[in-house]
């Protein structure tokens, strides 16, 4: 997540679309780009110098995997399937991102409690829940553990179906791991079911809600407005990035810059170049 701009996915939207015609913009590859170009902490060498299994896993972790005519990072051989380490992270991601999100939508009411009982994942771990420490349970212990619970039954079920590839596969060494033609860290096919039955719910009942259309809405206006600024004033770029600017180009460098802030950041320099008369220190 080096790579991840300000907004989340609604930020990386708008850079990707402010870059359509110079490269593109992903978040997973912008990591790369991080750890290999734009960290200058040693005086001999750009980048981190992170071994090259780590970079594979940026590098597998993003879309372009799926391409593997990508000539563009043939060194990382598309045609390998990732360390077991990478696939791990790749599923778990799914896992945290899901999970964090049912809790942030309960937390902001956007999520009903009485909407998400229509998942057969979400009635099973209340029960549970209500088992183990009672049908009195409070509201906010129910939802804390029942989230815990649930995190608790995707991290069983990716055990259990990658033990059973790894023996099925005979793995034994990281070879065996590269030419086994499919991915072997995965869940059953029950676990991949019910996680696209709560992708599917959060799709309509979370991400699409009008509150989060009009955040994403500000987001990709900001996004937007401070790259055509900097496009019109790359001046006003810091020294490093306009260093980079004469390497790769005015608008990657722009790109890297605006990746390489935080929210608030972004807001203050939104509201330093379109809401005050004149700059403040």
């Amino acid at each position: 997540d080096l790579g991840h701009t300000p907004f989340g996915h609604a930020g990386e939207d708008a850079l990707n679309e402010m870059m359509a015609e110079d490269g593109g913009f992903e978040h997973n590859l912008q990591s790369l780009r991080v750890v290999t170009i734009l960290e200058d902490r040693y005086p001999n060498f750009r980048g981190l110098n992170l071994s090259f299994e780590v970079r594979e896993g940026i590098v597998k972790h993003s879309s372009y995997f799926d391409n593997p005519d990508h000539q563009r990072f043939s060194e990382y051989h598309p045609e390998w399937q990732p360390t077991l380490e990478a696939q791990l992270i790749n599923l778990t991601d799914a896992i945290a991102y899901l999970n964090h999100d049912i809790d942030d939508g309960l937390e902001s009411g956007i999520l009903k409690w009485e909407e998400l009982d229509e998942l057969a994942i979400w009635r099973q771990v209340k029960e549970a829940v209500k088992k183990k420490y009672g049908e009195s349970i409070r509201p906010h212990h129910m939802k804390s553990m029942a989230v815990s619970h649930l995190i608790s039954f995707y991290i069983n079920d990716l055990a259990e179906a990658t033990r059973r590839n790894l023996t099925e596969v005979g793995v034994e060494t990281l070879d065996d791991v590269r030419q086994a033609g499919r991915l072997l860290v995965t869940h059953t096919a029950e676990g991949k079911e019910l996680q696209a039955q709560v992708r599917h719910h959060l799709s309509e009942r979370l991400y699409q809600h009008h509150r989060l259309e009009m955040l994403r809405f500000q987001a990709h206006r900001t996004i937007q407005r401070l790259f055509e600024a900097y496009d019109s004033f790359p001046t006003m770029l810091p020294p490093s990035y306009r260093e980079l600017n004469e390497k790769y180009g005015k608008r990657r460098a722009i790109a890297d810059y605006i990746a390489s802030m935080t929210d608030r950041y972004a807001l203050q320099e939104y509201g330093r170049l379109f809401e005050s008369p004149f700059p403040s220190s």
